[in-house]
C-alpha cells in the first residue's frame, strides 16, 4: 500500500467509468477514502460494490455543470469523512463534430463541463485541502488541449484552458503543501471513444492507445507532486508540442497523420467487431 496516499479523501468526478474509475480503483488500492462523482447511480453503485471492501465510499449522484451540486458535493465529502485531501477533475464531454455541425447547446455543454466545472470546483475545494497534510488538484487534460485539433475545435479549446489553468493555479500554489497538475492523454482505450469510434477524428488514432490505468498511475504521479504536466504517451507530447510550436509543419504533417489513423482506426473497429 502506498502511505503517501493512505487515509487521504480523494473527489474524483465522472467516476463511474474509464478513466475516472481506474482512478479510483488506483487511489483505493492505495488506501484512500474516495468521494465518486457521477450522473448515474447504477455505474457508482458498481464501483461502490467493488471498492467498499477495501475503503470508505461516499457516492454523489450530481451534474458538474450545476455549481449549486459541486458545492454540495465538496460539502458532502467534509461532512463523511471530516477532511478533503485530493481533487480529480475528470468528469468530461466531447460532443464531436467541426464547430458548423455542432450545435450551441452542446458547445456550451462542453465548455460548462470540461473548463467551467473544473475551474469552481477547485476553487471551492481549496480552503478544505489548504487544511490537508499534503493536498492535491489534478485535471484530465488531453493532447487535443496541447495543439489545435481540427474537427474538435471546441473541446481543443476547453482543454487548452484547463491546462492553462492548471499551470497557473500550480504557480499560485508553488509555496503551499499543495500539488496541481494536468495529465494530458491521447486516445485512451475506454468507451469515450470506443462506444463512438466512427464519430472520432481520424487523426485521434494516429498516436498510440493508452490504457485507463495509464491514465490512472500518472495521476497518481501528479498529485504526488513529481510533474505538473504528464502528457501520454510522452513521445506523442513531444510530437504535439513541435506541431504547436511549428504551425506549417502541424499543417503539412496533418495528412500523413489522418491517413494513419484512418488505418488504425480500422484495426480498433475491427478488433471491437471480433470481441
Amino acid at each position: 500500500m502506498n502511505s503517501y496516499f493512505e487515509g487521504k479523501t480523494v473527489i474524483v468526478t465522472g467516476a463511474s467509468a474509464g478513466v475516472g474509475a481506474a482512478c479510483a480503483r488506483a487511489f483505493a488500492a492505495a488506501g484512500s477514502n474516495l468521494v465518486l462523482a457521477a450522473r448515474g447511480q447504477a455505474g457508482l453503485d458498481l464501483m461502490a460494490a467493488e471498492l467498499s471492501t477495501e475503503v470508505k465510499v461516499l457516492t454523489v449522484v450530481m451534474d458538474v455543470r450545476n455549481t449549486d451540486q459541486c458545492m454540495e458535493l465538496i460539502e458532502k465529502a467534509n461532512a463523511e469523512f471530516g477532511q478533503i485531501d485530493i481533487l480529480i477533475n475528470n468528469a468530461g464531454l466531447h460532443n464531436r463534430g467541426d464547430v458548423t455541425s455542432v450545435n450551441s447547446g452542446d458547445i456550451g455543454a462542453m465548455v460548462d463541463i470540461n473548463l467551467r466545472a473544473p475551474l469552481i470546483l477547485s476553487s471551492a475545494v481549496l480552503p478544505f485541502i489548504r487544511l490537508s497534510r499534503g493536498g492535491a488538484i489534478v485535471m484530465i487534460g488531453s493532447l487535443a488541449g496541447m495543439a489545435p485539433l481540427q474537427g474538435a475545435a471546441t473541446y481543443s479549446a476547453t482543454k487548452a484552458g484547463l491546462r492553462a489553468f492548471a499551470y497557473a493555479f500550480s504557480d499560485e500554489l508553488q509555496e503551499s503543501n499543495i500539488n496541481v497538475g494536468i495529465v494530458s492523454p491521447g486516445p485512451v482505450d475506454t468507451g469515450f471513444i470506443m462506444d463512438e469510434i466512427d464519430n472520432v477524428e481520424d487523426i485521434v488514432f494516429s498516436q498510440p492507445m493508452s490504457s485507463a490505468n495509464d491514465v490512472a498511475e500518472a495521476v497518481l504521479a501528479i498529485a504526488r507532486g513529481e510533474k505538473v504536466e504528464i502528457p501520454l504517451p510522452p513521445a506523442s507530447g513531444k510530437l504535439v508540442t513541435l506541431s504547436y510550436l511549428f504551425p506549417a509543419l502541424r499543417r503539412f504533417m496533418r495528412p500523413r497523420l489522418y491517413a494513419k489513423g484512418l488505418k488504425n482506426k480500422a484495426k480498433y473497429r475491427n478488433r471491437s467487431k471480433s470481441v
